[in-house]
């Protein structure tokens, strides 16, 4: 998989899951663009050698921008990875803040469909684009207490489904990929506010996700990284509008 000459850009990629997607990448080959919410993250980033921009994905004009100034620093676009996301809030359904039933929308779907948007234009000028969206394990089962997350990363799938047939005839593909449980600080995050729901140690709740998947164990970033380098890569010229899982066959969420 040599990405030489390729252009990538990474959504919330100066942290966790988009930073070692971001990694994988540059160790291919490809000139690598982050974007992140978090200032001090992406200064990092910019120290380690990757070209970065703060931005919210939940944002249109900021993603507007964002597409500007990825055309100035790179020329263009030839991959997309949608990693933007947030966990959103946990509890019943009756429970639940609006507000926060809708920012999860807000970055999880919504800032994957500015992204595609404004970027577009760019895929169209090469030839062979892809995007990769995240979606989650969360995103084919349900997910008790976690109804915003699970509709919003549902709603990836079906985002990126229809964008295949759409964008096909255009040369690019569109896949997603559905991790599970990914060891890190914002798994643990899941498990802290969980656990409070539940009213259970975290200790328990998290034995609880290190064994939800047949293969016992959390799955790592490094994991994701393979299969998003791996999907937009020439290996995989023929797949196309679909949802691939990295979660070691989750069987239940919790």
């Amino acid at each position: 998989m040599d990405f030489t000459a390729k252009r990538v850009l990474v959504t919330a990629g100066a942290n966790g899951i988009g930073l070692a997607i971001a990694n994988k990448f540059r160790e291919l080959g490809a000139a690598v663009f982050v974007t992140d919410i978090d200032p001090d993250a992406v200064e990092k980033a910019r120290v380690n050698g990757l070209l970065a921009a703060v931005s919210d994905v939940s944002d249109e004009d900021q993603v507007r921008g964002l597409m500007n100034t990825v055309r100035e620093e790179m020329g263009g676009l030839d991959v997309l990875v949608n990693n933007a996301g947030i966990a959103g809030p946990t509890g019943p359904l009756e429970s639940l803040d609006a507000a926060a039933w809708k920012a999860t929308f807000d970055v999880n779907i919504h800032g994957q469909f500015f992204c595609i948007k404004q970027a577009l234009p760019l895929l169209r000028e090469g030839t062979g684009a892809s995007i990769v969206n995240l979606s989650s394990a969360a995103g084919r089962l349900g997910m008790a207490g976690r109804s915003a997350y699970s509709a919003s990363k549902w709603a990836v799938v079906g985002l990126t489904k229809t964008l295949a047939i759409e964008l096909g005839p255009d040369g690019i593909r569109v896949n997603a990929i559905c991790p599970g449980a990914v060891n890190g600080p914002r798994i643990d995050a899941v498990i802290a506010a969980k656990a409070r729901m539940l009213g259970l140690p975290a200790d328990e709740v998290s034995a609880l996700y290190n064994n939800q998947s047949s293969l016992g164990r959390l799955i790592e970033a490094e994991d994701i990284a393979n299969m998003a380098v791996f999907v937009a890569s020439d290996m995989a010229r023929n797949v196309n509008g679909q949802a691939l899982a990295v979660d070691g066959n989750t069987e239940k969420l919790y």
